[in-house]
């Protein structure tokens, strides 16, 4: 099982020599590539022969719709951090508090849209899909801004924060109530005889991701024949480990965030700036592309 968590990025570099490459059973390598090219040409060259893309997204691509990351000097919800407040722990010593928490990045999420970035990735899907070529987005946002962009192949990891989950019975709901029960007051599950505490359908840190998606995960990993990262840190574990591993097998991988980050030399491709502004770009058609 493998938990939610922050790695230092001291750390980042241990953990990426000795990955496992499925080519080579047995065989650690040390992900150490020359420095990332920028030739967004070169990239459309590659996108356009492409037969099975796998997308990486993280907190940077909502960021640009207008949604707090809650990540350093920012990183506090009132005199809270927030990454605190998203344990089991803090809601079982404070549950309203983490409801409140909660219902706040709601609030928050209803009012924004899915930006240029979204949209970009839920366009290229429908044509791809079209020309017979498989697509799937796998994020680590809990926003939902893929769906409402349009995005069909979607594995959210990290859950969703519109799905609540009993802690007695475990029944999983969607909710979209606004607020999600009279006075944040703690409605309870509405299963007949249950009752009980709900809580977030999410992955906190300190939790396991579930056995299940992560297996879908591996599969979309093992079989593509390219991967983009959208924005994000790679700092937050597991996720932080998929993109490697696609590279460790010699799979191109291309990178596009604000910033560079602890895996970007790790990658056959770099792309800085607003995902809104470089995914349009990087996915738009091209006459070249293959038809399976």
């Amino acid at each position: 099982m493998r938990p939610l968590q922050i790695i230092p990025s001291r750390l980042i570099s241990q953990l990426y020599c000795g990955l496992n490459s499925p080519a080579a059973t047995g065989t650690k390598i040390c992900l150490t590539m020359a420095r990332p090219s920028s030739n967004m040409a070169d990239f459309r060259k590659i996108f356009a022969k492409a037969k099975h893309v796998v997308i990486l997204s993280g907190a940077g691509i909502s960021a640009e719709s207008g949604i707090p990351t809650f990540r350093g000097a920012g990183g506090y919800w009132r005199k809270w951090q927030a990454q605190a407040l998203a344990t089991p722990q803090a809601f079982a010593q404070n549950p309203s508090l983490v409801w409140e928490f909660y219902h706040y990045r709601r609030e928050v999420i209803q009012r924004v849209e899915p930006n240029p970035g979204h949209l970009a990735i839920a366009q290229c899907e429908a044509r791809l899909r079209e020309q017979g070529r498989r697509f799937m987005v796998i994020t680590q946002n809990i926003d939902e801004l893929h769906r409402k962009a349009g995005t069909k192949n979607l594995l959210e990891i990290h859950g969703s924060i519109f799905k609540t989950r009993c802690t007695s019975c475990g029944v999983v709901a969607e909710n979209y109530k606004s607020p999600i029960c009279s006075a944040l007051s703690g409605k309870g599950c509405e299963e007949p005889g249950c009752g009980g505490l709900l809580r977030p359908h999410v992955v906190w840190f300190g939790e396991n991701l579930d056995p299940a998606v992560l297996e879908e995960v591996d599969k979309e990993l093992a079989l593509c024949d390219l991967c983009l990262v959208v924005g994000t840190s790679s700092v937050v574990y597991p996720a932080a480990m998929f993109a490697p591993q696609v590279s460790a097998r010699g799979v191109p991988v291309a990178e596009f965030n604000m910033e560079t980050t602890p895996a970007t030399n790790r990658f056959r491709f770099h792309f800085q700036g607003p995902c809104g502004t470089t995914l349009p770009e990087a996915l738009a058609p091209l006459e070249a592309e293959t038809v399976s």
